[in-house]
């Protein structure tokens, strides 16, 4: 019944998580389109202190924006506010991780030869990998950087490839690409309750009270917003990674994450210019080249470590043969006897029509692997994931190395 009660909570936060989620990204995008649409104002909306203005067509009707330099003549009674979104979002998140990675962190956080083994460790560390990262944030926000876009963008992917390094040593690899991705979540969250809010109080009161605002607060404050929009689709990757064990069960997961997020910000500026008029198809293009570059290399090179000293065996490709291991020939087995007796003690009390394992009612991601052909029929998503030591799930079965190997070996040949 707890483990049922567990999958509940889990249901429900995850639901929330996404519509909150929905909420602060469809409000983020949207704001950042709207301001970079905004378009000279005919003199006489000038005169009334409008700076900008746009006209749309939505919902069977046609809308008139203005943003205003500083105020109108008489403030509005009610001024929405959008920071709910944001806060919601970074909650559920937080009550997800401590709903499945914290309460089952031997099954989920802790990894496979990583620098960190005790579960009680590695929670410790992930919270300590959150507060640290976002003070490193924090202070490279109060650097000189900040004023200059492309050095600020690059230091920033540098803190990002040392976090995605960092997690890779400390915990899982599934948890590794969810830890940089709830990190930079986090720095969004961040800005909204340090930097956006706060800035956006003290105007609306200095405007109301007809005091000179703080504009270096409010460009501050835009700042945040802006790195909110280039951070979000690097998030998102790193939120539904989960779902590809061949990416963040790569030797290289860690460089790979980077890469990725990287093309995917450098394709949100594209739109950005875009709405500002400024079409640069060159910059979709070369993010979608990269994306594919990034597919192509991580297709035909190495996935994790096995076991310490054991190099890494290349992800299986169509029609290559698989090198082989260090010191060892890929084992050739006379039957698939010993491989399927292996499937039915360590994946069938998961992966099963009818699961065995307490919480499960029916297999995860709707994978079934009952028989060979089933696992074979899986073998791009599996290999990968019992390489890195992910699968079996904290490997509560107790799957031996020279076992594990076999399953890789037969993969291998199948």
């Amino acid at each position: 019944m707890d483990a049922l009660i567990l999958e509940w909570l889990n249901l429900a936060f995850r639901w929330f998580h996404v519509v909150a989620g929905i909420a602060w990204i469809g409000a983020s995008f949207y704001f950042i389109w709207l301001d970079l649409s905004l378009r000279e104002p005919p003199a006489w909306k000038a005169k009334q202190g409008i700076k900008g203005d746009l006209w749309a067509i939505h919902g069977g009707g046609i809308y008139e924006v203005a943003k205003y330099h500083l105020r109108p003549q008489d403030m509005p009674s009610t001024l929405h506010w959008f920071k709910w979104e944001a806060y919601t979002t970074w909650l559920s998140g937080t009550g997800l991780l401590i709903l499945l990675y914290y309460l089952q962190a031997q099954t989920y956080l802790v990894g496979h030869n990583t620098w960190i083994l005790s579960p009680a460790v590695a929670i410790i560390a992930s919270v300590s990998f959150m507060v640290i990262g976002q003070l490193v944030y924090e202070c490279l926000l109060r650097t000189p950087l900040v004023k200059n876009g492309w050095a600020f963008a690059a230091a920033l992917l540098v803190v990002i490839g040392f976090a995605s390094w960092m997690a890779h040593q400390c915990f899982s690899p599934r948890a590794a690409y969810l830890h940089v991705g709830a990190l930079m979540a986090t720095w969004m969250a961040g800005n909204v309750f340090w930097g956006i809010i706060p800035a956006q109080r003290q105007f609306v009161q200095a405007v109301s009270e007809n005091l000179p605002p703080n504009t270096d607060a409010m460009a501050f404050a835009k700042l945040r917003s802006t790195h909110n929009n280039y951070l979000t689709l690097p998030v998102i990757f790193c939120m539904i990674s989960n779902h590809y064990p061949f990416v963040y069960g790569h030797a290289h997961a860690w460089l790979a994450l980077v890469g990725i997020g990287g093309c995917l910000a450098w394709g949100r500026h594209f739109f950005n210019l875009k709405h500002l008029g400024n079409r640069k198809p060159l910059i979709l293009w070369t993010s979608g080249a990269g994306l594919l570059l990034i597919a192509i290399v991580m297709a035909n090179t190495g996935i994790q470590k096995v076991q310490a000293g054991v190099p890494a065996i290349p992800t299986p490709v169509i029609e290559t043969q698989i090198a082989q291991v260090k010191n060892t020939a890929p084992v050739s087995h006379n039957s698939d006897a010993p491989i399927q007796k292996l499937v039915q003690h360590h994946c069938t009390n998961c992966h099963s029509n009818t699961p065995t394992q307490p919480g499960f009612n029916a297999a995860p991601a709707g994978l079934v692997i009952e028989t060979l052909e089933q696992l074979g029929a899986q073998k791009i998503r599996a290999l990968p994931s019992i390489a890195s030591g992910y699968m079996p799930l904290g490997n509560f079965t107790q799957l031996s190395s020279e076992e594990r190997q076999q399953l890789m070996d037969w993969l291998q040949e199948h």
